[in-house]
């Protein structure tokens, strides 16, 4: 039986409930019935659901959760961690310390993950854990905040790399970085719409070529240090420790760490996610904390602390001192490290808005999925719509400042859910269950991570808090109300069977029930 909240509003989301499966493999509601001709898709009118497949691998979960963390952030942030803290010695501590608490997060989202199996990651889990109010906020901040600045931090970030060869003596001017930007966006998106293979073909290559790049980086740094270049380290640990400036120095560190959650976002089309997701998160984390590490090391033994200062393009900085004419090699390689980066974030952000939708939390036309390649055309084109939006903003660490102190209060209310989960529903099913002491460890430091800052320049709390309560009006309005008007009703029909017939998209529903 499906719960429902008074409001009508679906929320099922705890227990898997495929359809029996044929003997190709695909369910038998797929094999047996069609869709507008196609036979990818069972036959709604039927009653039977139209699912996703399930066809991630262990190896993509992997690049997902790697390709996603290793984006722009290792290029930007070890200027914005330094700039912060002034040590050359913390700043290594701090970048130590945002690996581990990131793969304590991950382990909790790895008992959310399979308790609740359902894609949409942290607002799947709010919504069973605190109902359809809280879950909305979360997807509220996420269509406003999170994921048009993550997407637009790391398209700027391509932009910025890409354009460097070209403006050698100086940065690239604004306008260009921007309309790269937009053109990365443009067609990373267009690719996702064309292909889920295609766009983890494109997530698999780009992972391996940033890994290849900051090898490059490692042994570099390596080389130099064998050769006994230790003046960067001299009085390693003078520098800037108010409290404030090491909040907004941890701010920069767990950017670059962001992504350690996404596989959650598609673990519907994940297979065997039981076992798949807390083993890619056991993979990805380690090596994505130990790259971290050493690549910072690597920048401080060749790179001055006026340098890392005064560069926001510090790869760059180090190619030209380490490599000499192969230089222009190091631009070229973040650059597609961060193109894989973008693909990433919009791969997961198009499938929580669809999620979003299917419980009846945003438009329906953000359930179309296109009927033979299985891409939500609709969901991909307004997340790239958003993120040219955001673009008008150039400053990349404004960004990060302004988008970090939501993401955290997200996460710790969804760490905190998982507890309350575990006081109301003792009997849900937990493949995971981790250590009481990691959720409340991750709590505590996600706190401080919040409020430090904040007494030092409120101003993006504030804002990010004004326009997350903005969305409580808009929820009764729009979404808990049953009597809408029926122009609304119209408005959405005639969405709906315009993407059905511009885009050849289907509406696709969630592929589990909730019992009680």
């Amino acid at each position: 039986m499906t719960e429902r909240y008074a409001n009508g509003v679906n929320t099922s989301l705890l227990h898997l409930n495929q359809p029996p499966v044929a003997g190709n493999g695909v369910s038998a509601a797929a094999s047996n019935g069609s869709l507008n001709g196609k036979a990818a898709y069972g036959d709604a009118a039927d009653g039977d659901k139209i699912v996703l497949k399930r066809k991630l691998t262990l190896i993509n979960g992997v690049a997902i959760i790697v390709g996603t963390i290793i984006g722009s952030g290792i290029f930007i942030a070890p200027t914005g961690v330094f700039k912060y803290t002034e040590s050359v010695g913390s700043s290594l501590l701090i970048w130590t310390a945002c690996g581990v608490l990131s793969t304590i997060g991950a382990l909790c989202y790895a008992e959310l993950g399979t308790s609740i199996t359902r894609s949409g990651g942290d607002y799947a889990y709010l919504l069973v854990a605190f109902g359809p109010l809280v879950g909305f906020l979360r997807l509220w901040q996420a269509l406003l905040i999170i994921r048009p600045t993550t997407q637009t931090i790391v398209a700027l970030t391509f932009a910025q790399y890409a354009a460097k060869p070209f403006f050698e003596e100086c940065s690239p001017p604004d306008s260009a970085v921007k309309i790269l930007a937009a053109i990365c966006l443009c067609l990373l998106t267009a690719v996702n719409c064309l292909s889920v293979k295609w766009s983890m073909k494109v997530q698999d290559i780009f992972t391996a070529g940033k890994l290849l790049a900051l090898l490059m980086i490692i042994l570099a740094g390596i080389y130099y240090l064998i050769l006994g270049r230790y003046e960067n380290f001299e009085n390693a640990w003078d520098g800037n420790y108010d409290a404030s400036n090491i909040g907004f120095a941890f701010y920069s560190g767990l950017f670059a760490f962001g992504g350690w959650n996404y596989l959650n976002f598609v673990t519907e089309e994940l297979q065997d996610p039981y076992r798949n997701l807390p083993r890619a998160i056991w993979i990805a984390m380690p090596v994505v904390t130990a790259i971290y590490v050493l690549v910072n090391l690597a920048y401080f033994i060749v790179v001055s602390k006026t340098e890392m200062l005064s560069s926001l393009a510090v790869a760059v900085t180090f190619g030209n001192r380490v490599f000499g004419p192969l230089a222009f090699m190091v631009p070229i390689f973040v650059a597609l490290s961060t193109f894989g980066g973008v693909n990433g974030v919009l791969f997961t952000s198009a499938r929580l808005f669809a999620t979003g939708a299917q419980e009846g939390h945003l438009p329906k036309f953000f359930t179309l999925f296109h009927v033979t390649q299985q891409t939500p055309i609709p969901a991909l084109i307004f997340s790239c719509i958003m993120s040219l939006l955001t673009l008008l903003t150039a400053d990349v660490y404004v960004l990060i400042n302004y988008f970090s102190a939501m993401l955290w209060i997200s996460v710790v209310a969804c760490i905190a859910g998982m507890l309350w989960l575990r006081h109301t529903k003792p009997n849900m099913p937990r493949p995971i269950k981790v250590n009481l002491a990691l959720p409340i460890v991750f709590i505590v430091c996600c706190l401080t991570l919040v409020l430090l800052p904040s007494f030092k320049n409120p101003m993006n709390l504030i804002v990010g808090i004004c326009i997350t309560v903005a969305g409580i009006p808009f929820y009764y309005l729009c979404i808990a109300r049953k009597n809408k008007p029926a122009g609304y009703s119209r408005l959405s029909r005639g969405m709906v069977n315009f993407c059905r017939a511009m885009f050849n998209t289907e509406i696709i529903e969630c592929s589990e029930s909730a019992e009680k």
